[in-house]
């Protein structure tokens, strides 16, 4: 069933900036949203399929809330709204957006993109552990790390551990060349990627020198007690059982541990369990345990990842059914 309505934006310089130079956002809306869109002075008319015309008047709607608030407005902002507002467009982007995580060095201001990102942090925010579940791109080790950067400059911990075990399919340490240290160096990489990308580099160096940020393999960390502090364990699903309750063991008083990982790229033998689906069998109803699922939907890097990611997430699930019914 087919519609139209109108949305006046009322302000000649706030629709300059919500239609895009040669009205690219009105453009890139209506390949979204799959409906038409036709300006007139501040008014914008659009028609199509019923519920994707009230999506797009919401889109619309928040998106005049957002400028208001000083946000200024990018193709991918937009791309991130439409995926939320397709999926509840009851939902207030504001309340999304605007929830600044952290301020990075380069005045880059980090904020949950999608409904998952948004509970993830409030999960953060209000349980002693937290597990964020899903595929690459979703922001679950970069938001950690911004809320643990944060955590720090507020002094609500003393220092930020972050963890990674060295695993990989078909490689084993013990022919890198190096001590254990060096070895394990390249599978932190992405941890101090993060990093370097929310402080100033002499202040990371200074921080990652004097031990208030602390970046070690998972093999690091047994016997140890961590009080005060922020912990994240990256790539989660590479631990083994038995690895994971170590791990989580060894949270003292006034410590938050932030757990991440995708169950879909388990680099284990086979003959042995991830620690993670063995978290999340055990631990789903422990008070103070909250768990955060991400999908293909909030993706946040290159347009062409999520597409990679469902493609993939198809595949899987095509090869399931094969072998479910014994083809």
């Amino acid at each position: 069933m087919s519609s139209s309505k109108h949305f006046d934006v009322a302000d000649a310089a706030l629709a300059a900036q919500l239609f895009g130079q040669q009205n690219k956002h009105l453009k890139l809306i209506e390949k979204k949203l799959g409906i038409r869109l036709g300006s007139q002075g501040t008014v914008i008319h659009l028609s199509g399929e019923s519920a994707q015309v009230h999506v797009g008047c919401r889109l619309l709607e928040e998106l005049c809330l957002l400028m208001r608030e000083g946000l200024p407005l990018y193709p991918t902002d937009i791309d991130y709204a439409i995926r939320i507002l397709s999926s509840d467009s009851t939902t207030s982007l504001k309340d999304i957006f605007c929830d600044t995580v952290f301020i990075s060095a380069r005045n880059k201001l980090i904020a949950p993109k999608s409904l998952a990102q948004k509970n993830y942090i409030d999960n953060i925010r209000e349980n002693h552990i937290v597990f964020g579940v899903g595929p690459a791109g979703t922001g679950k080790t970069y938001l950690a790390m911004a809320m643990g950067v944060a955590a720090l400059m507020r002094k609500e911990v003393s220092r930020i551990v972050l963890v990674r075990p060295a695993v990989e399919a078909g490689e084993k340490l013990g022919f890198l060349p190096g001590d254990l240290a060096e070895k394990v160096n390249p599978y932190l990489r992405p941890l101090y990627d993060a990093l370097y990308d929310m402080l100033d580099l002499a202040k990371a160096q200074t921080l990652l020198e004097t031990g208030v940020i602390e970046v070690a393999p998972l093999a690091f960390m047994r016997g140890r007690t961590l009080n005060n502090a922020f912990i994240i364990l990256d790539e989660a699903q590479n631990t083994t059982a038995e690895q994971m309750k170590m791990f989580l063991t060894r949270l003292g008083f006034g410590s938050c541990a932030v757990i991440t990982g995708d169950v879909t790229q388990i680099d284990l033998p086979r003959d042995r369990q991830s620690g993670l689906l063995h978290a999340i069998e055990v631990l789903s109803e422990v008070s103070g345990i909250a768990f955060t699922y991400f999908s293909d939907v909030d993706v946040v890097r290159h347009p062409i990842v999520q597409a990679i990611v469902r493609a993939y997430q198809q595949a899987d699930q095509k090869n399931s059914d094969l072998n479910r019914s014994g083809r």
